[in-house]
């Protein structure tokens, strides 16, 4: 299933497999975790992650603060 693929109304935390540009969702759900606040992300609203640490990101402030960056958006 891609994110293309999804269907709706799945509850519970989904399990996602980030790529460049793209993400494969491995395990069906509404939402995965922000790496840094733990807030939730719907799968409809992700558009920050990191490949290589396989995480993802509510906002693009939450991935500066993963990269010790003290820059303020």
């Amino acid at each position: 299933m891609n994110r293309f693929e999804r269907r709706p109304g799945i509850p519970g935390e989904a399990e996602v497999e980030f790529l460049d540009g793209d993400f494969r969702i491995v395990k069906p759900g509404a939402y995965v975790r922000c790496a840094v606040t733990k807030e939730p992300i719907a799968i409809d609203e992700l558009r920050y992650w990191d490949v290589d640490l396989q995480e993802a990101y509510a906002t693009p402030q939450a991935r500066l603060d993963r990269l010790g960056m003290k820059v303020k958006l």
